[in-house]
């Protein structure tokens, strides 16, 4: 005897669901929106000064160098005619920098091996600063020990 399977009935197609974010949560990602921009405006319009920027102050000194990578974390750290002041098979904090200062050159569409500055000062702020993109950065923020890389760069002879 041979059983005869009967088809099954197809089911009714799901009406599609819809993904909805609730509507409190889109009114509240609005009013961010908007506030956002209000702050924004005021600040721009105001004239308020900038806050979180460096104060400025004096320099005491600066040293011109040209950082040389060598790959993905040797680094050649040059005086400013070219000449050899440090040669780091593991630059650390130096090669970070090197890096950070070379992808802004790239973005600019600057030679990467002109030089930067190194200036110290009178407030105790220690910052690279790249004259031909405009970009800087602030050593101390990272540390005392990234920091002591480059003022030991500054006394070197």
């Amino acid at each position: 005897m041979t059983m005869q399977s009967q088809p099954r009935p197809m089911p009714a197609p799901k009406a599609p669901q819809r993904d909805m974010i609730p509507k409190p949560l889109l009114l509240a990602m609005l009013a961010l929106v908007i506030a956002s921009l209000i702050v924004v405006t005021y600040g721009a319009v105001s004239g308020r000064d900038h806050v979180g920027m460096p104060k400025t102050a004096t320099i005491l000194q600066e040293r011109t160098i040209i950082l040389k990578g060598g790959g993905a974390q040797a680094v050649t750290v040059l005086d400013a005619n070219g000449a050899p002041l440090m040669d780091l098979p593991h630059g650390g904090f130096i090669t970070v920098i090197q890096n950070g200062m070379e992808r802004a050159r790239l973005t600019a569409g600057v030679d990467k091996m002109l030089p930067v500055r190194i200036v110290e000062f009178a407030n105790g702020r220690l910052t690279a600063m790249d004259d031909y993109t405009g970009w800087s950065v602030e050593l101390g923020a990272f540390g005392s020990d990234n920091r002591a890389a480059f003022e030991r760069l500054m006394s070197q002879k």
